[in-house]
């Protein structure tokens, strides 16, 4: 069987929205998951809005797209809500990833136990809120991108060595 990982990008961000600011993060992951040999489904900047993303969140699922990376959202600012929607799409939660993540950025700063990220799955979807910043971005997503193609793998039934989904 032909494996192709398709994957989507959701940066959210104000700023971004209106145009006031580059999203050089979502443009790291393209690279970064490009690199591997996966193919850019979907791409989009959206505002910071709950219901926005909830809706997109599935709409990307339905369309089993095996990857959905969104950036942003993720702190503590009022309308830092990327977990909040995530949470309410996933049917189950993957809490090693930004478990490993967290544990990866506490080595540079330890600021990095206030990102509230989460990663989990809905439908044959992989959903991981990563970080707004460029560096974190850089850094946790190349930590993290080779488990998460192996539990890919694993959903999508592509893996000999695991029982098919």
């Amino acid at each position: 069987m032909d494996k192709k990982v398709t994957f989507a990008v959701l940066t959210l961000s104000d700023s971004g929205y209106k145009g006031e600011r580059e999203d050089l993060s979502g443009k790291k992951i393209i690279e970064i998951c490009q690199n591997r040999g996966f193919f850019l489904s979907s791409y989009e900047i959206l505002p910071d809005e709950k219901n926005l993303l909830i809706e997109k969140l599935i709409e990307l699922s339905n369309q089993k797209i095996n990857l959905i990376l969104t950036t942003g959202g993720t702190g503590f600012s009022e309308r830092d809500n990327t977990p909040e929607a995530t949470k309410e799409v996933i049917e189950k939660e993957i809490p090693g990833i930004p478990e490993a993540m967290r544990t990866l950025s506490l080595q540079k700063t330890n600021r990095a136990m206030l990102t509230r990220g989460l990663c989990g799955i809905r439908k044959k979807s992989i959903i991981l809120n990563l970080p707004g910043s460029l560096k974190a971005v850089d850094e946790c997503l190349n930590f993290v991108i080779d488990p998460l193609e192996h539990g890919i793998d694993i959903l999508m039934g592509w893996d000999k060595n695991c029982a098919r989904t």
